[in-house]
């Protein structure tokens, strides 16, 4: 039996794909700072186990890695969970940067059974769109000046090295992930439980978006397809402006809306330096991980949106 070793395992992400992988008979290893809070996110499984590191202090069990064969690298604190002040930003940036350099220390420096690495990025590495964009950004784009842009390079180069030692590397460059469960969805969904859909700054910006079951097929696809190695943009392949997918999520829950336009001025009140991000416009293609065989079970966001309720 193979086991796969998760980075990150308690976020919204890592819980679903954790308890995809045990439902497909895998070993799973969750990594997490503390054992006591990962285990009030699942079920007692027996193929499921827990094991402590802590990136900061570049502390962890090297042991781990003689028995695995598959890493998932999805730790980071949350990009919207806060407001970014200087010492949040810190903590974005810097919790990326070290999971990954430590991970790959391991793996350069101790013998090891990995045959493969698949790291989280995000379509921050991609600015807004420019004028004349129209088919979206590939992976070949360079990453963006500010600060989701460098963060990302950085994030993505801490395991870079991997592939010289004949590890299989992975990046996904993930979207909006959709869930009723958190994240952007289930904050849309508050205004609109009282009628009210609120429009971000003038709605016309496009949303880069993926189901979250689809994210964790892609993850899964990763896993067991050797042919697929390198940067992929893990988004669905019909993006849709801001408006479209509150006018679609009204649809979904079957309720009748007022539409609310939040002004951009009042969005950069409020969230500061985050607003850049809700109010900017990535349009992100989808092309390439569809040409390598994966099939996204939700293409489109009515698609998506109605699996929900």
């Amino acid at each position: 039996m193979e086991t796969v070793l998760i980075a990150g395992g308690t976020g919204l992400v890592g819980q679903a794909l954790t308890n995809q992988l045990l439902s497909q008979g895998v070993h799973v290893i969750l990594l997490t700072r503390s054992i006591s809070s990962a285990k009030k996110k699942f079920s007692e499984h027996p193929l499921l186990e827990y094991a402590v590191w802590d990136p900061a202090k570049k502390s962890i069990d090297q042991t781990l890695f003689s028995r695995v064969q598959h890493i998932v690298n999805l730790a980071g604190a949350g990009v919207a969970d806060k407001r970014w002040s200087d010492a949040r930003k810190k903590e974005i940036s810097e919790s990326r940067i070290q999971a990954g350099e430590l991970i790959a220390a391991q793996l350069l420096n101790h013998s090891h059974t990995v045959k493969t690495y698949i790291g989280a990025s995000a379509i921050g590495w991609y600015g807004p769109d420019p004028s004349n964009h129209r088919a979206g950004f590939i992976e070949t784009d360079p990453a963006y000046t500010d600060f989701l842009g460098t963060t990302c390079e950085k994030w993505e180069a801490s395991a870079a090295s991997l592939h010289h030692i004949g590890i299989r590397c992975v990046t996904f460059r993930i979207g909006i992930v959709l869930t009723p469960k958190g994240g952007a969805l289930r904050e849309f969904l508050k205004p609109l439980n009282f009628g009210i859909a609120t429009i971000l700054g003038t709605g016309k910006q496009v949303v880069s978006w993926i189901h979250l079951q689809d994210l964790v097929s892609l993850f899964t696809f990763a896993i067991y397809h050797p042919p697929v190695k390198g940067i992929y943009n893990a988004v669905a392949p019909q993006p849709v402006s801001n408006h479209e997918l509150i006018r679609t999520l009204a649809w979904a829950r079957g309720r009748f809306f007022f539409p609310l336009r939040v002004p951009a001025f009042v969005l950069k009140v409020v969230m500061g330096e985050m607003s850049i991000e809700v109010l900017k416009s990535t349009t992100v293609s989808a092309e390439k991980i569809s040409q390598e065989g994966f099939q996204f079970r939700y293409p489109s966001i009515r698609e998506a949106l109605s699996s929900f309720f």
